[in-house]
C-alpha cells in the first residue's frame, strides 16, 4: 500500500485530491496538511511514501518544506503541485530533491501514476511538461559539462536518455540493453554525478546545455 500525504492550503483541492486518489487499490491518504510546516510535521507524524506539495503556501513555502522534508530520515518523495506558469520556482524544488512535479489541471488517471511513479523511484519526467520546466530555467554552465566527464561514454548515453524523459524500459530498447543493465548504469551514474534522482540528473545535462 503506498501511504501518500496530500499539501495544499486549499481545503477543496486537499478534498479532491483525496478523492482522486481514495478509489486505487493500492494507495491510501493518511493525512493532509494546509501549509509547510504543518507538512514536515505531518510527515514525522504519518511516515508517508510519497508527499503531494503544494509550493505557494503561507507559513512555509512548499520548495522550504520540500527541503526540510528531504533531510529527515528515510525521506518519502515529493511530487510538487503547481500551475507551472505562476510557479517559476519550481526549478528550486527539483535541485532540492523533490522527484517531479504534477499539474493542478492533470487528469485524475494523471495524479494516480504520478504517485504510482514516484512510490516506485522513479521520477516525474513528463516530457511535454518537465523538458519545458527544465529548459527554461537552465543555463548553460562549463561546470556542468564537466561534472559528466566522470561518466563513461555508455553511461553518458544513459544519462542523456534519462534527459529526455525516458524510462528504463525504452532507454533499454533504443540503446540495445536490458532493463536491469539500464538500471544498473543509472544508479552508478548518479552515484558518480552525487546526485539523488534522475530529475536533478536531467537538470544537469540541460545545464550543460546537451540535451
Amino acid at each position: 500500500m503506498i501511504r501518500v500525504l496530500v499539501v495544499d492550503d486549499e481545503t477543496l483541492v486537499r478534498t479532491g485530491l483525496r478523492m482522486i486518489l481514495q478509489p486505487a487499490d493500492d494507495i491510501e491518504v493518511v493525512g493532509e496538511a494546509a501549509d509547510g510546516r504543518e507538512a514536515v510535521e505531518a510527515v514525522l507524524r504519518h511516515r508517508p511514501d510519497v508527499v503531494l506539495l503544494d509550493v505557494r503556501m503561507p507559513v512555509l513555502d512548499g520548495i522550504s518544506a520540500a527541503a526540510e522534508i528531504g533531510a529527515q530520515p528515510s525521506p518519502p518523495r515529493i511530487v510538487m503541485l503547481t500551475t507551472f506558469d505562476l510557479d517559476d520556482y519550481v526549478h528550486s524544488a527539483l535541485k532540492a530533491g523533490a522527484v517531479g512535479f504534477l499539474l493542478k489541471d492533470a487528469q485524475p488517471h494523471e495524479l494516480v501514476a504520478a504517485v504510482r511513479t514516484a512510490a516506485a523511484g522513479n521520477a516525474m519526467l513528463a516530457p511535454t511538461v518537465t523538458k519545458r520546466l527544465i529548459s527554461r530555467f537552465a543555463d548553460i554552465k562549463p561546470a556542468a559539462r564537466a561534472r559528466l566527464e566522470v561518466l563513461t561514454a555508455r553511461e553518458r548515453e544513459v544519462v542523456l536518455c534519462v534527459a529526455r524523459g525516458l524510462s528504463n524500459a525504452e532507454i533499454g530498447r533504443e540503446l540495445s540493453m536490458s532493463e536491469t543493465t539500464v538500471k544498473a548504469h543509472v544508479s552508478r551514474s548518479l552515484a558518480k554525478l552525487d546526485l539523488t534522482n534522475r530529475v536533478q540528473a536531467a537538470i544537469l545535462v540541460h545545464d550543460a546545455g546537451l540535451a
